[in-house]
């Protein structure tokens, strides 16, 4: 019995270290030769549980690159010190691609991509720490449309990046599930940060400014994962997005009014609550229904069980721009309410008597906020129309709160650190 307990502590201790040393495998890639074909060989021949290590420098890259193998970590000296240039890029179209679980991506810029900065499709448990994306040409509908591009992906971390330029969004999470971003920044994109089609995503501590709209919470028809719900937008600043929609034409974030500080369309249950919103010269805070035709029965185009509370209000409305400028202004004066509710609802009763309560929009500001609520479905109903309701008490209320957003990843790495 003594010698089989030898035996086994003898195996658990070589097993131990082998998986120490897999765990602790670092890879640095040479800035000396082909840089590129140095760092691709490295992306595919290392081992999961590698490190791969960029050196200091700017570096110009023809192609994309892409990443397959799992538990990665992906390292730079430095969103400023280790930078990718794909303004030379001749093949392929976003500057990385990443197609495995367990990547964690830290400490580089990826700059000048001709279509997407970096892509993680279909995977779990992908990590943007201190990356930087940035089109350095300014606002250019020749940029490439998405910074950060998570997309049908689950436990998504996006933490202390910065991304600018993009046509689209520069912050981007699209059909994914158990997300957070987080201490990031967003600035001169069409979109800042942007939440498309998920469930339970967490946006907090961020910077959405010089954008033409800061943050945007969207759910669009006719894509594989619809009904978008469970989002928190908190404790962010969204100000001074004054940057013109330079999206290409057709692209539903070609619709973004310049100077929108956060945009709910088409979502449920939605929790916004001790944010500032400021010096947005179209509008604070807009609700709105999806204001396309679509053909998809099982989509529902409506804002659903919004709750927005503990918020402050800057400067806004005052020089509005598409939509609000042709539907919103006339109807509100200028300037525009801090907050814009559409009043789109599904149908006679709730026109007149308003959603159900899960349905309910739901607001608690500082008193001094102003509020409309366009009722446009009840403006069709009645012959002689309906004017905006303005009493925000009307939507006094609470909600139970969202849960916190809790991720595989960093479970896994405060359990590495104890």
């Amino acid at each position: 019995m003594r010698v089989f307990t030898k035996m086994i502590m003898s195996i658990a201790v070589v097993w131990g270290l082998s998986l120490a040393a897999v765990a602790q495998t670092v890879v640095d890639v040479s800035a000396d030769g082909d840089f590129q074909e140095n760092l691709q060989e490295a992306l595919i021949l290392a081992e999961p549980g590698s490190t791969i290590q960029l050196p200091a420098g700017k570096f110009n890259l023809l192609t994309a690159l892409s990443l397959d193998v799992p538990d990665i970590t992906l390292r730079g000296a430095g969103m400023d010190a280790t930078v990718l240039s794909f303004a030379g890029q001749v093949a392929g179209s976003e500057g990385l691609l990443v197609t495995s679980d367990g990547v964690w991506l830290e400490g580089f810029a990826v700059e000048d991509t001709p279509g997407d900065g970096i892509k993680a499709k279909g995977v779990d448990r992908i990590s943007f720490k201190d990356i930087r994306v940035e089109w350095t040409n300014g606002p250019d509908a020749t940029n490439g449309a998405y910074g950060l591009y998570p997309v049908e992906s689950t436990n998504v971390l996006i933490d202390g990046a910065l991304v600018k330029g993009a046509s689209d969004a520069g912050i981007y999470v699209g059909q994914s599930q158990h997300i957070i971003v987080r201490n990031s920044r967003a600035e001169y994109n069409v979109a800042g940060i942007e939440i498309e089609n998920s469930y339970f995503a967490d946006v907090f501590n961020n910077v959405a400014m010089h954008n033409t709209g800061g943050i945007l919470v969207f759910d669009l028809p006719n894509l594989p994962q619809m009904g978008g719900h469970s989002v928190r937008v908190f404790n962010n600043r969204s100000v001074n997005n004054d940057t013109a929609n330079f999206a290409p034409e057709g692209n539903i974030v070609a619709t973004v009014p310049k100077g929108t500080g956060l945009l709910i369309m088409a979502n449920n249950n939605v929790e916004v609550f001790g944010n500032e919103f400021a010096e947005n010269a179209s509008a604070n805070v807009l609700l709105a229904a999806y204001p396309r035709e679509y053909n998809d029965d099982s989509y529902n185009p409506l804002p659903r069980g919004i709750y927005v509370y503990d918020n402050t209000y800057g400067r806004a409305g005052w020089d509005p721009d598409k939509d609000v400028k042709k539907l919103i202004a006339p109807a509100t004066g200028l300037p525009i309410p801090d907050i814009v509710w559409d009043g789109a609802v599904d149908g006679f009763w709730s026109a007149f008597f308003g959603p159900d309560e899960g349905d309910r929009i739901v607001i608690n500001e500082a008193e001094g906020t102003t509020f409309a609520n366009l009722q446009f479905v009840k403006d069709l109903i009645l012959p002689w129309g309906a004017d905006p309701a303005t009493d925000i008490t009307d939507h006094a209320g609470k909600r139970p709160p969202l849960a916190k957003v809790r991720l595989a990843q960093e479970s896994t790495k405060a359990e590495s650190a104890e």
